[in-house]
């Protein structure tokens, strides 16, 4: 089979695809064979070593890339009931130290890192579930607002806040969302009930619709001290990129990491199925042009995911 592989750490030169053997699924593992793997900015940070060189991995002479897939199960190892040969599955994984991982033809997680996908759900937009929605449940999770209260989203039409938005709003939340002035038709349509242009002053503009502040807000956008002041005493802030700013105020600060959590991944997938939240494809491209998926990674201002299809 082939896979996205590096060696050597660097730009999107550095990318491998390489011929290697199917593997085969030991105890509590499922080969599943990839219809779509999403790219995201933690394989920016494989590529470049900056996992390695902050300490969250230890060094290898190889690392595979993909921490989303969606793809049909293939192979069975031994103790796994969940699932059978044929059905069609949504999963991720947070690994670092993986050879091999979802960019491939063929990947092995473990049981608990699978649910099933939707009846008659495209694979390839699934592919784009895993990590940003989760990320962004677990966060209002974090959060712990109540129906009614209102939560400012930065960065609102990417991949997480998106996401959050609309999983905002099946929780009785209400949102004010920041992002890009092309973003506001979108936004307004996912859920958000007020809007800031991300030229404008952010926090001026949310204390003058919301007096005193949102209840809490997500960072996606990761504006740190500058998203901070728009949330009123003793709200709540999480950072998606670990860059939470002193506590004040009596504003709880947290720096959130996702994980791996498969039965919130078959909730978020029965949402796509139907329709409560939206599966976006901004690109797709073949797995040998993995290094090019990254360029168009890095430029930004993609709406919607890129996806290596095998």
């Amino acid at each position: 089979m082939r896979a996205v592989i590096v060696r050597h750490f660097g730009g999107p030169e550095v990318l491998q695809v390489v011929d290697v053997p199917t593997p085969e699924p030991g105890p509590g593992e499922v080969l599943i064979r990839v219809a779509g793997a999403s790219v995201n900015y933690a394989d920016i940070m494989v590529r470049t070593g900056a996992n390695v060189q902050y300490g969250a991995t230890g060094a290898r002479d190889q690392f595979g890339l993909g921490s989303d897939v969606a793809g049909v199960v293939a192979a069975l190892g031994e103790g796994v009931t969940k699932f059978e040969i044929g059905d069609a599955v949504v999963g991720t994984q947070e690994r670092l130290d993986r050879a091999l991982s979802t960019q491939a033809e063929f990947v092995i997680l473990e049981d608990w890192e699978i649910a099933a996908a939707p009846a008659g759900i495209d694979l390839v937009k699934l592919a784009t579930l895993g990590l940003n929605a989760t990320t962004a449940d677990q966060a209002l999770d974090t959060l712990n607002l109540k129906p009614g209260q209102w939560l400012l989203v930065t960065g609102a039409a990417g991949g997480v806040g998106l996401f959050a938005v609309e999983l905002a709003k099946l929780r009785g939340l209400r949102v004010i969302a920041q992002g890009r002035a092309y973003d506001e038709s979108l936004l307004r349509e996912a859920g958000a009930e007020y809007f800031v242009d991300r030229e404008d002053d952010l926090v001026t503009t949310v204390r003058r619709y919301l007096p005193g502040g949102a209840h809490g807000a997500i960072d996606a956008a990761n504006l740190a001290a500058a998203a901070a002041d728009a949330v009123r005493h003793g709200g709540a802030f999480v950072s998606l990129l670990n860059s939470a700013p002193m506590a004040r105020r009596e504003v709880a600060m947290t720096n959130m990491a996702w994980h791996t959590d498969a039965e919130r991944l078959a909730k978020l997938a029965a949402y796509a199925g139907v329709g409560a939240i939206s599966l976006r494809v901004a690109r797709t491209f073949p797995l040998e042009k993995v290094a090019e998926a990254h360029e168009a990674l890095a430029v930004g201002g993609l709406r919607g995911r890129v996806v290596l299809i095998p």
